[in-house]
C-alpha cells in the first residue's frame, strides 16, 4: 500500500469515532429544522454549505423564534468566531503550502479536525495534508449523512428533541475541550463559560451565549496575563 492510500485510510479511521459521536447531533439538527418549518432542501443545504453544527442549531432555533436578523447574524458570528482562532493557530503550518491545499483544509477545519492539528508535523508534508483532508472530508460526509437521516426522521417521527439528543452536543464538546485544559488560563475559561452560560440562560437573557463566550475569553485572557507576570523575572 502506498503512502497516499495509507494517509487516506488513517485519516478516515482516526476521524471515525468522532463521526459516530455526532450521529445524535446531526439527526437532531436535521429533524429540528424540519419541525421548525424548514424544507428538506434548505436543511440539507445548510449542512452542505455552512457545515457548522453549533451555529446551525443556534440559527435554526433563533429563526424559528422570529428573532431579529441582526441578533441571528451576531450570535452565529460569535459562535463560529472560534474558527478564526483555529485558522490562526495552524496558519504557520500551512502558509508554505499551495493554495489548492490551503483552501479545502480551511473549509473542513472544524473543532474535530483542529483536535488533530497539534502534532508538530501536521500539514507539513503531502502525506499529512492528504491525512487532514481525508479526516476532514470524512467528517463532512458523515455530518451531511446524519443530517439527511434527521430530515427523514423529522418528517415521519414525533418531536425528537424529547429524546435528549441535544446532549450529544455537550458530550462532543466536553470530549474535545477537556484534553485541551493544560493550564490555569484554559481551566478558568472553561469554568467561567459554564457558570456564566448557565446563569445567563436561566434568566432568559437573549444574548446569553454571546455574553458567556465573551466573559470566558476575557477571564482566560486576564488569567494568562497574570500568570505570565508571576512567571517573568523581576
Amino acid at each position: 500500500m502506498n503512502i497516499t492510500k495509507r494517509a487516506v485510510l488513517k485519516g478516515f479511521f482516526d476521524m471515525l469515532p468522532l463521526c459516530l459521536a455526532v450521529v445524535p447531533w446531526g439527526i437532531l439538527c436535521g429533524s429540528l429544522a424540519i419541525q421548525n418549518g424548514f424544507s428538506a432542501f434548505e436543511t440539507q443545504a445548510m449542512s452542505l454549505l455552512v457545515f457548522a453544527g453549533s451555529a446551525q442549531l443556534v440559527a435554526i432555533e433563533l429563526m424559528a423564534g422570529n428573532t431579529p436578523l441582526l441578533t441571528i447574524l451576531f450570535t452565529t458570528f460569535i459562535v463560529s468566531s472560534r474558527h478564526f482562532l483555529y485558522g490562526l493557530a495552524v496558519r504557520h503550518k500551512v502558509i508554505s503550502q499551495p493554495f489548492r491545499w490551503r483552501l479545502p483544509i480551511s473549509f473542513v477545519l472544524t473543532d474535530e479536525l483542529f483536535a488533530f492539528s497539534h502534532h508538530r508535523k501536521a500539514y507539513k508534508t503531502k502525506a499529512r495534508l492528504i491525512y487532514a483532508l481525508s479526516a476532514g472530508f470524512s467528517f463532512y460526509i458523515a455530518w451531511n449523512l446524519w443530517t439527511l437521516i434527521g430530515i427523514v426522521a423529522g418528517s415521519v417521527l414525533p418531536d425528537l428533541t424529547n429524546l435528549g439528543l441535544d446532549f450529544a452536543i455537550a458530550a462532543t464538546f466536553i470530549a474535545l475541550v477537556v484534553p485541551g485544559i493544560k493550564n490555569l488560563a484554559s481551566l478558568v475559561t472553561v469554568i467561567v463559560a459554564g457558570i456564566s452560560a448557565t446563569v445567563l440562560k436561566s434568566t432568559g437573557f437573549e444574548l446569553w451565549l454571546v455574553c458567556a463566550a465573551l466573559l470566558a475569553m476575557s477571564a482566560g485572557y486576564f488569567t494568562a496575563r497574570l500568570t505570565q507576570k508571576k512567571d517573568s523575572p523581576l
